[in-house]
């Protein structure tokens, strides 16, 4: 299967591969932590933003919430679930907004979609452009050095008469920009079962290497993975949430 084919062919899959995602509290952290570094104002663009869960919640938060995906199936679904948001078919390292906004997020680790240190510097500098004065933006990311290859997540949703066994994790080599994302899906049924692997290639780094990077548009605020609290980064975890204030 193609990265592709993942997430266009199985658009209508991709709430059921994220059901264990807990899109309120991810919402909920963001949005405080956004009154915390923000500048009050209410206009929000979500990067990379699939069917649009985490846009859902920043418009209940009374947020003027957009969206954009580099697939459309994706966001029709988005459009279904929002009607009242806009989106936008577009690329996150070449993106544009009519207006300036005051809240750029980037969840479940789609910053590394960047394709190398180069384009996640365009999408940087975009980024940078969007937001208005003192705006934020949050996203969460993951260290290269700190990368276990033989960790992975899954769990098990059913659709219908099928059963979906959804499981993921990351690999990296030990050098280079470059690690994968690898992918498995599992469909049983009373008929059969089927199974499809993927593999996505995503940009690998350090946070010594994010840091220096973002250290020129923006002020760096570094916390823990962790969605139910706000705990600032221990310099050891190779997971964080960074939130960066517009200089």
């Amino acid at each position: 299967m193609s990265a592709n084919a993942l997430y266009t062919d199985l658009s209508g899959y991709y709430d059921l591969m994220c059901a264990d995602i807990d899109y309120q509290a991810q919402s909920n952290c963001v949005h405080r932590l956004h009154q915390i570094f923000g500048n009050d104002g209410k206009k929000h663009l979500d990067l990379a933003c699939g069917t649009g869960p985490h846009v859902r919640h920043f418009l209940d938060f009374g947020y003027h919430s957009s969206g954009l995906d580099i697939n459309q199936p994706m966001l029709d679904i988005a459009k279904t679930r929002c009607p009242e948001a806009q989106f936008s078919l577009q690329n996150m390292s070449d993106f544009s907004v009519a207006e300036p906004v005051d809240l750029i997020t980037c969840f479940l680790y789609s910053i590394h979609y960047s394709d190398g240190l180069e384009k996640l510097q365009d999408c940087l500098a975009r980024v940078h452009s969007a937001l208005k004065a003192g705006g934020v933006f949050c996203f969460n990311v993951v260290d290269k050095n700190k990368i276990d290859n033989d960790l992975f997540v899954r769990h098990s949703a059913k659709q219908a008469e099928a059963v979906f066994t959804f499981s993921s994790g990351w690999n990296y080599c030990g050098e280079g920009e470059k690690k994968s994302l690898k992918l498995s899906i599992e469909k049983a049924s009373a008929a059969d079962t089927q199974i499809w692997h993927d593999e996505h290639a995503m940009l690998a780094l350090s946070f010594a290497q994010l840091i220096e990077t973002l250290q020129c548009h923006f002020d760096i605020h570094i916390f823990e993975h962790d969605y139910e609290k706000i705990i600032p980064w221990d310099k050891l975890s190779g997971n964080a949430i960074f939130v960066c204030v517009k200089i």
